[in-house]
Parts: C-alpha cells; sequence; structure tokens
C-alpha cells in the first residue's frame, strides 16, 4: 500500500484494515502521533488526511483517502505553524501527552474557521481531552494563532 505522510511517498506492507495510528507508529517510526483510549474519544491520534482531522487509531490505513500530516509536517523547527507557535507562547502543554493531537485538531479547525467564536473553538476541541485541564491556555493559543494567520 502506498501513503504519502507529510509530503513524503510510503510503500507499506500492512493489512488494509491495521489502523493509520499503528502504520505511522510502528511501521514509519513516527511517533508524534500519540495512542490514548483505542476507540476515537480522546483526540491524542489526530493527523490530518487532506486537511481534514481524523483519529488515526479508528481509520483502516486501506481508508486513506488522501496525504497525511502528522504534527512532524506541521510546522519546522525553523518555521513553525501559527498554533505550534501560540502554543508556546500561551505555555498550554504541561504533561505534552495530549498535545500533538490537540494541535492538529486546533489547526484543522483554523483551515475551516479563520477567526474562530468561543463556541466554535470549544465544538470543535470538543472531542479532544487534557487530562491536565488547560483548556482555557487551548482557546487563548487559538485565537493568537487565529490573530497570527489572519496578521501574516
Amino acid at each position: 500500500m502506498k501513503l504519502t505522510v507529510n509530503g513524503r511517498d510510503h510503500e507499506v506492507d500492512v493489512e488494509e484494515d491495521m489502523p493509520l495510528l499503528w502504520v505511522l507508529r510502528d511501521e514509519l517510526n513516527i511517533k508524534g502521533v500519540k495512542y490514548g483510549c483505542g476507540v476515537a474519544q480522546c483526540g491524542a491520534c489526530t493527523v490530518h488526511i487532506d486537511g481534514e482531522a481524523v483519529r488515526s487509531c479508528q481509520t483502516a490505513a486501506g481508508d486513506v483517502w488522501g496525504d497525511v500530516t502528522t504534527i512532524e509536517g506541521l510546522g519546522t523547527p525553523e518555521a513553525l505553524h501559527a498554533v505550534q507557535a501560540a502554543w508556546i507562547t500561551h505555555q498550554v502543554a504541561q504533561c505534552g501527552y495530549c498535545q500533538s493531537g490537540q494541535i492538529m485538531q486546533a489547526a484543522a479547525l483554523l483551515s475551516e474557521i479563520p477567526n474562530p467564536t468561543d463556541a466554535e473553538i470549544d465544538d470543535a476541541m470538543n472531542g479532544n481531552l487534557c487530562r491536565c485541564g488547560t483548556y482555557t491556555r487551548i482557546r487563548a493559543a487559538i485565537k493568537t494563532a487565529s490573530q497570527s494567520m489572519q496578521a501574516g
């Protein structure tokens, strides 16, 4: 099976029903995507497929319909994505485990709704759990990223 992940083409020899999460982590050694609950409820495994936020633990590799982007492909160390930069500015991460999924969900939100309201942020981020409870910082970071993206 062929997959394009973070702009690179990969050939993987896996069953089509293998969750994308395990293809990324175990076959391609891409560790930014995390295993959380395994039932698409926590959001730690969130990646983008053609810009759409999806839960990779419940997306079969054979069902991938486009290019996959993980946290490793969202920005670069030299040029962070606006959401990544805002996360640092607002010191969102505490334990950090959920953060790659949170950032990927937030980036997808801002690509769809460039200037979201608090209600739109809450609705979009509702399925991403943060055990440390940094939801106020997450919302602030999304607003900062929104402003940055509109200015730049």
